[in-house]
């Protein structure tokens, strides 16, 4: 079971933008093999870090607005939001002790 929910260009602003959490924004595709190796590794750190993150997924093709906007250009790419801000950027897949590590300050 996901952890992770979707948002879209209609809910970014409302769901990511304008939170007072701290949000990762997981910008993937269907058709992206390292998306889909990472996504179950994302889950899992939404599952064991809740209380200090909230990771949500956000389908490039099917939302392409806010992609455009925060010029993602190769996925997968994560992006970590504070207050409205891009704090932090993670590209690529990459194992769980290391997706880890990069989002440590978020974690702690």
């Amino acid at each position: 079971m996901s952890t992770t929910r979707e948002v879209t260009d209609e809910t970014f602003e409302t769901e990511v933008l304008n939170s007072d959490k701290t949000i990762m924004v997981d910008f993937w595709a269907e058709w992206c093999g390292p998306c889909r190796a990472v996504s179950p590794i994302l889950d899992q750190i939404a599952a064991e870090h809740s209380d200090k993150l909230e990771i949500v997924k956000l389908n490039v093709d099917d939302n392409p607005q806010t992609a455009m906007k925060y010029r993602i250009t190769s996925i997968p790419a994560m992006k970590v939001y504070r207050g409205g801000e891009v704090v932090k950027t993670v590209i690529g897949a990459k194992p769980k002790p290391a997706l880890e590590a990069d989002l440590a300050e978020f974690l702690a």
